[in-house]
Parts: C-alpha cells; sequence; structure tokens
C-alpha cells in the first residue's frame, strides 16, 4: 500500500513536462513565423525600393535619349546636359522632373511615383571621365532604401538635322514649277520645318512637289497647298496632307565653324585671276566675277561681303563664310547666278596644300550669315549647304550630296524651274566644318546594385 503511494501522480508531471515542451515549441514557432513575416516584408520592401530605383533608371534613360549636345569642353558638358534636359523636359510639359547642375553634379531630386505608398526615386549624374556618365539612382520605399547605378556613353555622330533633305528655321515657299526629290528614296527629300515666329510655314503653289515628308515644330502652323499638282508624299490635294506632320519635336541646329577652315587659307584673292587656290576674299570686297572661275581647295570669305558668280564657276573644293549664324540681316551675301560645277575635295590633286583638305568631306558651302542664292543649273553639288537665307530660283537645280541647312527664320524659297535632288545615300560622318553632337547612350552591362 506505501509503495503505490509513492509512484501516485507521475503521470501528471509527465503530462506537464510535455506540455511544457510543446508549449515552449508553439512559443519558438510562433516567434519564427512572426521573423519570417517581417523578413518577407523586409525583403518586399527592399525589392519594392530596387523597382523604384529601377523606374528611376528607365525614366531618366527615356529622356535622356532624347537630347544631344554640341561637342564642348569637358567642364562645360554638364551645363549643356542639364540645360538640354530641361528643354525637353518643359517641351513635353514634364513638370516633375527638375534638372538642376552645380557644375560638377548634375541632381535630380526625389520624383514621386507613388503617394499613397511613399514611392519615389532621386538621382545624380556625375561625369567621371570625358566620354561617359555615371548615373546613380535612389528608390525609396516608405522606410527602405535601394540604390543602383549605371553609365551612359557619350557617343560622337552627325547631327539629326542631316536627316532631312531640307532642315530650315524658317517656312518654305515653293512656287512653280519646283520639286524636291530623293535621288534613291522618297526619305531622302524630306524636310524639316521649326517656323517659330510665322503661322504660315509651307506654301505649295503651282507644280511644286515633295517626295518625301514635312515635319513642322510650330504645333499652330498652317499650310497652304494651291493647286491640283501640288504633291507631298506622292499624293495630291487633301491626301497630301497625311505626309505633313505638325507639333513634332525640336532639334537643336548644327552649329556651323567656318573659322575651321581659315587654316587652309595660304593666298590673298586676287581679282584679275581666274582661278583661286585656298585663297582670301578680305572683308568689304564685294567682288562679282562674270567669267569663268575655278575655286581649288578653300575659298574664305570674311564679312562684311557681297560675292557674286555671274559666270560658270567649278568649285572642287568648300566654300567658307565666316558670319555669324544668328545673323538674317542678309547684309552679307554669295550669289550664283550662272552655272555652277562642284567636284568632291577627294579629287583635289594630290599636292601637300591639298594632303589634309581632301578628309575634308561633305561640305560644299558653310556660310552662317550669308544669304545664299543659286540661279543657274549646278549638276552636281557635292556636299552639304548652309547659310542664313537660301533661295533657289530660275533654272536653279541638279543633285545635291548632303543636306540644305537653312539658319534663318526668314523664308526659304524655291521657285522658277528648280528641281532639286537630295543624294544623302552613304553618308555616315558629320560633314566638314560643323561642330559634332555628342548622343548619349545606355551601357547596360554598367549596371550594378549598392551600396555604393
Amino acid at each position: 500500500m506505501s509503495r503505490n503511494n509513492t509512484q501516485r501522480g507521475i503521470v501528471l508531471i509527465i503530462c506537464l513536462i510535455f506540455l511544457c515542451i510543446f508549449a515552449a515549441l508553439a512559443v519558438s514557432t510562433a516567434s519564427m513565423c512572426d521573423n519570417n513575416v517581417q523578413i518577407a516584408d523586409n525583403h518586399r520592401k527592399a525589392d519594392a525600393a530596387r523597382a523604384c530605383a529601377e523606374s528611376g533608371l528607365d525614366v531618366i534613360r527615356f529622356w535622356l535619349y532624347r537630347i544631344s549636345i554640341p561637342e564642348t569642353p569637358l567642364d562645360q558638358r554638364l551645363d549643356k546636359i542639364t540645360i538640354s534636359l530641361q528643354t525637353v523636359l518643359a517641351t513635353f510639359g514634364v513638370a516633375n522632373i527638375a534638372p538642376v547642375c552645380n557644375g560638377s553634379v548634375i541632381t535630380i531630386p526625389s520624383v514621386t511615383l507613388n503617394l499613397a505608398k511613399q514611392q519615389s526615386f532621386s538621382a545624380v549624374i556625375t561625369l567621371p571621365v570625358s566620354d561617359k556618365l555615371q548615373i546613380a539612382v535612389t528608390g525609396v520605399y516608405g522606410p527602405a532604401v535601394k540604390a543602383i547605378r549605371a553609365n551612359y556613353l557619350l557617343i560622337k555622330g552627325a547631327h539629326s538635322a542631316f536627316d532631312y533633305g531640307v532642315a530650315t528655321k524658317g517656312p518654305l515657299s515653293m512656287t512653280g514649277n519646283v520639286g524636291i526629290e530623293g535621288a534613291n528614296l522618297a526619305v531622302e527629300s524630306n524636310v524639316y520645318i521649326e517656323s517659330a515666329e510665322s503661322l504660315l510655314a509651307l506654301s505649295m503653289i503651282g507644280h511644286s512637289q515633295i517626295a518625301g515628308d514635312v515635319f513642322i515644330v510650330n504645333p499652330l502652323a498652317n499650310v497652304n497647298l494651291q493647286g491640283r499638282n501640288v504633291e507631298v508624299g506622292g499624293e495630291t490635294g487633301q491626301n497630301a496632307l497625311n505626309h505633313i506632320f505638325k507639333n513634332v519635336p525640336a532639334t537643336d541646329f548644327p552649329i556651323p565653324n567656318p573659322g575651321y577652315f581659315e587654316q587652309y587659307v595660304t593666298n590673298v584673292i586676287n581679282l584679275e585671276n581666274t582661278t583661286f587656290e585656298n585663297a582670301v576674299i578680305p572683308a568689304n570686297r564685294n567682288p562679282s566675277f562674270s567669267g569663268n572661275i575655278t575655286i581649288k581647295g578653300v575659298l574664305y570669305i570674311e564679312t562684311p561681303n557681297v560675292v557674286t558668280f555671274a559666270g560658270n564657276t567649278t568649285v572642287t573644293g568648300i566654300i567658307a563664310g565666316n558670319g555669324n549664324w544668328n545673323d538674317d540681316s542678309q547684309t552679307n551675301q554669295i550669289k550664283f547666278t550662272g552655272n555652277v560645277f562642284s567636284n568632291s575635295v577627294t579629287t583635289l590633286p594630290n599636292e601637300p596644300q591639298f594632303s589634309q583638305l581632301r578628309n575634308e568631306t561633305g561640305t560644299f558651302l558653310i556660310a552662317p550669315g550669308f544669304g545664299v542664292s543659286f540661279g543657274g543649273n549646278f549638276h552636281t553639288l557635292n556636299g552639304a549647304i548652309a547659310g542664313n537665307g537660301i533661295d533657289f530660283y530660275g533654272n536653279a537645280g541638279g543633285t545635291i550630296c548632303g543636306s540644305v541647312i537653312n539658319y534663318s527664320t526668314n523664308e526659304m524659297t524655291v521657285t522658277g524651274n528648280s528641281d532639286l535632288v537630295f543624294n544623302r545615300s552613304g553618308i555616315t560622318s558629320l560633314p566638314a566644318g560643323f561642330v559634332p553632337e555628342l548622343r548619349i547612350k545606355y551601357d547596360p552591362s554598367s549596371y550594378s546594385e549598392g551600396p555604393f
């Protein structure tokens, strides 16, 4: 009897022990579950913060793709990028992205992605080397922060204005039996018109034709098409309007640098001669050439000057006028009233004075601040034509191996029997005498995640 009494309650004790063990396991499991939930939530917030950073990187890449800057000294490039970025954002009415630059860093303050969820991103852009931008983007999701970084390459290339047959800041007027055509494809004769100061951007009267499409920046601009033979993009009448596009993004015109060609000048022009080789026309000479004229190498024209070529003119080289591309006064002029024959600089004689010049391809005439007019025939003009006010009239016509760039806000005219055929096939490099532009290209291999 006493033995049984000593073992009474042992089952209860064992049950209590197991109960404590199971209770401890339950508490431990619950704690682990809470920790796992917290860890998962932290991962979710971190992933959301990284997604905000990647969204910011994509947003910045979207806008940087749409800008370009002229090739400038290293210490000015970030300022140029900021100004260009601010301009394109303002053009598209984007107000929540506000880049600022202190000369060494571009800062994009916090941009809200989702206010309710406290999602945003910010960024800083630096220029560690001359040909590379480095962008660090910080994404925020509530208390979570994630940083990523990537590089963009600055690629040198020709300006987008050279993607058109005609690119003019002012309106374009075509009257008579005139045409703008492509030698190989219609796209070679595409026309770009800003017309910021005129509501009449394009006027086509008579038997006027543009084989390509027309792109007009001014959203309020009007188009005047008169005559059943007026044709744009291969269509007439109302259908021609299908090839005219308004409110297109503006492109910066290429910066001309005619002074670049002064290095080739070795002679002062002698008006008693008929052949000029690497010669300069000093200011205020205002020569008029009535006979047959031959130009070899560079003909460099100082301002002010009015230069007239009334006879047959053969140019194997480049004509450059050192005017100001903001000067629309027409004080300076280069007039071709006779026939023009043009040969590429690559055909210059193999002589020391032309050894470097033979590489300066792609330009026939670069004369900012000069009104340029053609009134006679030309079979082929071997290179781009740039000036402030460009007119083709009378029987002017032929093939232009390059683009026509008109810096003037005044009207560019094509009248009479002018038939301009643009051959831009195979042109991949920047025409000589223009400042190269730098485009921004994303380097996906440079992507990395912080902390940095």
